[in-house]
């Protein structure tokens, strides 16, 4: 497991050490309570994955107290504490309260500062074990800037490939199952990276928050065993995947999936069973690839949406468009494809995919090339 805190040059060097071991405790579990201080809507923008929102100020009270700073600091200050001791006290009373007297707390905020000292304060004077991370979440940021330049590099990576529809996703998490190590990128991002990709009813997250989403997975796996995970393009729906990821998975082991077109359609039915139901809205989505498919093919589907033939829409969609626009991409940036390890996929069953899935760990696991 790759767990040392490494790292980071936004904040002064004699406070390194403190940031390192704090931080290292905090991601590690050794903390009771990991407070943020910050409002909700930077808490929700990215946190440390451990922490808890116990803001001193909310949104709106953050607000103006940032608006009457630039006109009245002294007036600002009597706001923002008289807010801070309110919002505190309800937090130490919902929270707080239920720890250990000697349980061990880390608070932080923005930069280390004003807020995160509030809490620091009450905390010790309550009598629990307080640290304050040097930097606040700033530092925290850089040093995710830095663990994705770093730290994917340290992994070799073996690469589910095969067009949409295969199984690539649901292989991935069969091998999870069976103990190997999967980096599921399409999970941290909420998304099947596609166009028509979203999930219903599911926002994906910030690309802060999925960064470090990526390097809290990542640094838990051990660099002696390979890493599973899809051939993803750059973009994910909104989400980019580090520039260190991909050049390094693109150098990995390759391993192509084939699939009868009667089950892709069938996974189709199942992962965009929302489009089934409301096809309208799926052309919708899919107009925007005519300059790429032509006026001709476009008219095909939406003679299929027309007649309400979704198994033979999602088909003519994959085999029109998804097929080849994946082939190219493939032969781009994975040019060894041809060599890839050939894997038959008959069914897409969980029990069929499990078998498949301990085959390829048990023949290209640990210590195997």
């Amino acid at each position: 497991m790759l767990s040392a805190v490494t790292g980071n040059s936004s904040i002064a060097s004699e406070k390194q050490a403190q940031f390192s071991s704090m931080l290292q405790s905090a991601l590690d579990g050794h903390y009771a309570l990991v407070i943020d201080a910050r409002s909700e809507r930077e808490y929700a923008e990215d946190h440390l994955p451990c922490a808890v929102s116990l803001p001193v100020v909310d949104n709106e009270e953050f607000a103006e107290v940032g608006t009457t700073h630039r006109t009245d600091t002294h007036r600002a200050y009597l706001i923002g504490v008289s807010y801070a001791l309110k919002n505190m006290s309800h937090a130490i009373d919902e929270l707080v309260a239920h720890h250990p007297k000697d349980a061990r707390m880390l608070v932080y905020c923005f930069r280390g500062g004003k807020r995160s000292k509030l809490w620091f304060d009450a905390l010790s004077t309550i009598g629990f074990r307080v640290d304050r991370l040097p930097g606040g979440w700033k530092a925290y940021r850089a040093w995710v800037r830095d663990q994705l330049m770093e730290l994917p590099r340290r992994f070799r990576y073996h690469v589910l490939c095969g067009p949409t529809g295969c199984g690539k996703t649901r292989l991935l998490s069969a091998l999870a199952s069976v103990g190997a190590q999967a980096l599921d990128l399409e999970d941290l991002a909420q998304h099947r990276g596609s166009l028509i990709g979203d999930i219903p009813g599911v926002a994906q997250p910030t690309q802060k928050w999925f960064d470090s989403l990526l390097v809290e997975k990542i640094r838990r796996f051990d660099p002696a065993q390979p890493i599973w995970v899809e051939s993803e393009s750059k973009k994910i729906g909104a989400i980019e995947v580090p520039i260190a990821l991909l050049e390094t998975m693109r150098g990995g082991r390759l391993f192509t999936l084939s699939t009868p077109m009667t089950e892709r359609v069938a996974l189709w039915r199942e992962d965009y069973g929302h489009f089934e139901h409301d096809l309208d809205a799926m052309m919708d989505r899919l107009r925007h690839l005519r300059p790429l498919i032509g006026g001709e093919e476009c008219a095909r589907w939406e003679s299929l949406v027309a007649e309400r033939r979704a198994p033979e829409l999602f088909q003519r969609v994959m085999e029109a468009h998804y097929d080849p626009a994946y082939a190219r991409s493939m032969r781009k940036n994975y040019p060894m494809i041809d060599a890839a390890f050939k894997v038959e996929l008959g069914r897409l069953d969980r029990d069929s995919l499990i078998e498949a899935a301990r085959q390829l760990h048990a023949g290209h696991g640990v210590g195997a090339g």
